[in-house]
């Protein structure tokens, strides 16, 4: 699987890596293996599925990081029938669209915040404030 890191996704593991408060090289790999779980949930993937020629199920792989990875990988393998591409959305950003995501590109930088762009008003008075109650932001910070 090929990817480019995202500077959020670099500095998350970059704390981890500088952290000096881990005891132990077994504690810095357990944490830093959960981070990188969490970094990779926040991604969507492209699934390819396969389709005998006769129209039964074939085999499906996944994930792949981009479209031209699985068309690559299907050229490779090339065992007849045909594929097609699925896009597989993020569980991350959909919880995150919900509880918010402080620090990562796209959510408000608000420290308090955190929140997507939609849970931000657009009207008139309350333009740009958070619309999550508990939420202190009183504008969307990029």
């Amino acid at each position: 699987m090929r990817l480019t890191p995202r500077k959020e996704e670099v500095e998350v593991v970059k704390a981890l890596l500088e952290d000096p408060s881990f005891e132990s090289a077994d504690q810095m790999a357990k944490a830093l293996i959960k981070e990188i779980a969490e970094v990779l949930q926040m991604r969507d993937w492209i699934a390819l599925v396969h389709t005998w020629s006769d129209g039964s199920r074939g085999l499906n792989w996944a994930p792949f990081g981009n479209a031209a990875e699985a068309e690559a990988f299907a050229k490779k393998v090339s065992i007849g029938g045909s594929g097609r591409l699925v896009k597989l959305h993020s569980p991350g950003v959909m919880l995150a669209n919900v509880g918010g995501k402080k620090g990562w590109k796209g959510y408000c930088q608000h420290p308090d915040c955190g929140h997507a762009p939609f849970t931000h008003s657009a009207a008139s008075a309350a333009r740009g404030a958070c619309q999550i109650p508990t939420c202190p932001c009183d504008r969307f910070r990029k």
